[in-house]
């Protein structure tokens, strides 16, 4: 379930990146476990976006994104509930030179299952 999150992050980053821009997928260790980060150089996320972007059916302004790219509004808060389950968390930003980054922090052991 893993791979699949970071496909939805991976797969997002792609949709919103302009022809020619690029997607940096990486990984690093941590003190506590690995950090993911995925960064493009698309238009980033608009601040006031960024507090509801996990959640179901959230869709930045979709006058922002033509309908070939635009999602269901699933993909992020997939990613967000399997990131969880593992014991880890998903934070997005915007870099400092455009565009946007999402990192995974993961730990080195997940969580014990209830099953």
């Amino acid at each position: 379930r893993l791979l699949r999150a970071l496909t939805n992050l991976v797969d997002n980053a792609i949709r919103h990146t302009p022809e020619g821009g690029i997607v940096t997928l990486r990984l690093e260790p941590s003190p506590q476990g690995v950090v993911v980060r995925v960064e493009d150089t698309g238009p980033g996320i608009p601040e006031s976006a960024l507090p509801r972007l996990f959640e179901r059916f959230y869709q930045v302004d979709s006058s922002r994104a033509n309908r070939q790219r635009r999602g269901t509004g699933l993909g992020l808060a997939i990613a967000h509930e399997i990131v969880q389950a593992h014991g880890g968390t998903l934070k997005a930003a915007n870099r400092p030179q455009g565009g946007a980054v999402f990192e995974v922090h993961l730990p080195l052991t997940p969580p014990q299952s209830s099953l």
